[in-house]
């Protein structure tokens, strides 16, 4: 069932939602970099209680639907909820069926993410927005803790019986933002580009005691992945360098934004 713009008395706010505040408002304005007066079909894969729902058809011209694991999490109105197995990769939408698509703190909850991205290049018309979130494992925290620990920031031991997989607890794919933009790329989409929905303040302080090794070792890894093994060329080489720029380093969660091309 697809819910309009426009039939907001049968709105009530969520209480708790599975993203942010925070996550919500850094992906409404991705989406206005992209696509400044959006209007069209909207789909969110892995809506959980609504919250980006609620204020994207509050902030632009759509008729929402929605998917995920389950279909009773939902507390927006009627908005009817698709129950799908996103490890499987399939959703059941025809062939350009969307002109945004988003997908926000799923990701990491899968076994498997990149047939879901190519799934969801396939509903998308030419010329539509997909945002994708996860949390950021390569900020200096997440690299520190997993130097330390072995586990990233937002992933840890999971007990052999967790089935929790909409909480942290059942975060089991940490997805680093070159991985995921080699998906994003693979799978036909252009205008690749992140934001963060906050800066770590803590961070400042290794982040000034790190930057010039940080910069430096990347240059030289790069300059040998490029001329001894080959692995970094003209196509990659923005990716690779943007996982070291600052906003990465100290960004708590990574807001990635992709168009699918026209024709």
């Amino acid at each position: 069932m697809a819910y309009e713009r426009g039939e907001t008395s049968a709105i009530r706010r969520p209480s708790e939602g599975l993203s942010t505040a925070r996550i919500v408002r850094a992906t409404i304005d991705k989406i206005r970099e992209l696509s400044p007066q959006f209007c069209g079909d909207y789909l969110d894969v892995g809506s959980g209680n609504g919250k980006l729902i609620d204020r994207v058809i509050r902030e632009f011209r759509v008729t929402a639907h929605a998917c995920d694991y389950r279909s009773d999490l939902m507390t927006i109105g009627d908005l009817a909820v698709e129950a799908v197995d996103l490890n499987a990769g399939v959703l059941p939408y025809e062939d350009a069926s969307f002109d945004l698509v988003t997908c926000t703190e799923v990701i990491e909850h899968l076994e498997h993410y990149r047939p879901l991205v190519r799934e969801m290049s396939r509903i998308l018309r030419p010329g539509g927005v997909l945002i994708i979130s996860t949390p950021n494992v390569l900020n200096l925290r997440s690299r520190l803790r997993y130097l330390l620990f072995g586990f990233f920031n937002m992933f840890g031991p999971i007990r052999l019986e967790e089935e929790r997989h909409h909480s942290t607890h059942g975060h089991i794919n940490p997805v680093s933002y070159f991985y995921l933009a080699h998906a994003l790329s693979e799978a036909g989409f252009a205008e690749i580009s992140f934001s963060v929905d906050k800066r770590q303040r803590r961070s400042w302080l290794s982040l000034l005691v790190l930057w010039l090794p940080i910069r430096a070792f990347s240059a030289f890894c790069i300059n040998r992945e490029r001329n001894r093994r080959r692995t970094v060329d003209a196509g990659n080489e923005r990716f690779v360098r943007e996982m070291n720029r600052s906003e990465m380093l100290l960004g708590r969660t990574l807001i990635v934004g992709c168009r699918k091309p026209e024709g």
